[in-house]
């Protein structure tokens, strides 16, 4: 399933690699597109919506959408 959510406090390439690798801990299937300008990033996983925004929340970044 794809979602999108937005996510702010991305501010360089380590930050993507972070969130990113946060995303495939949980599913390490998962296809993940980072648009850092836009703070968007673009999720295709098996994995449920709250799992995956926890994931990036431990991360240290905030997400919404």
């Amino acid at each position: 399933m794809n979602q999108t959510f937005t996510v702010q406090g991305m501010t360089c390439g380590h930050c993507e690699r972070s969130v990113t690798n946060a995303i495939k801990q949980i599913d390490p299937e998962a296809e993940v597109r980072i648009d850092r300008p836009q703070n968007r990033v673009e999720v295709h996983s098996s994995q449920s919506r709250e799992k995956i925004a926890a994931a990036i929340r431990e991360e240290g970044y905030a997400v919404a959408g």
